[in-house]
């Protein structure tokens, strides 16, 4: 994991990228429809994250409290009131999700993912694990979400030309 200064740093420059983003950005250069909605593009901009005290190795240890992640599951329920692509699109770019992705093992950044997924199909569907993981190697959960990763994508290397796809 990253020093705590390292992730200060990023958390700033991701803060004033997001700022620049919102005061740039014109709707024409959209990558999808969705991403036209300032909800379901970069709908944690304006939440206070703070990525410098994140501890992904106590959460490995202890679990995670469902209340650090309730402006996740909120905006996710937000988005799947719209479609599951747009729930989806919320999810993926939770800027926590992005820095377990970057800086940990294949293996627990999945299971990191499967955790928040499970705890939020528990709290807003009222399901048990075992039917949360049915949903989540669904089909349908499966298709929005590899759509999903491939409209990020497109929308990242659009905003950074140099970033591969």
């Amino acid at each position: 994991m990253a020093s705590p200064d390292k992730q200060q740093k990023r958390a700033q420059r991701a803060k004033a990228k997001a700022k620049q983003n919102r005061s740039g950005k014109t709707k024409a250069n959209v990558v999808h429809p969705l991403l036209a909605n300032s909800l379901i593009n970069e709908p944690f901009d304006d939440v206070e994250i703070d990525l410098s005290t994140f501890d992904f190795k106590d959460i490995e240890e202890n679990g995670f409290d469902p209340a650090h992640f309730e402006d996740l599951f909120q905006a996710m329920n937000v988005g799947e009131g719209i479609s599951l692509l747009a729930m989806c699109l919320v999810f993926l770019q939770y800027p926590v999700l992005e820095l377990v992705v970057a800086e940990e093992a294949e293996d627990a950044a999945t299971d990191f993912m499967m955790g928040l997924l499970i705890i939020y199909r528990g709290i807003y569907h009222d399901e048990d694990e075992d039917a949360a993981v049915d949903w989540i190697g669904g089909d349908a959960f499966q298709h929005a979400y590899n759509e999903a990763s491939v409209i990020l994508q497109k929308k990242n290397a659009r905003s950074n030309p140099d970033a591969r796809v």
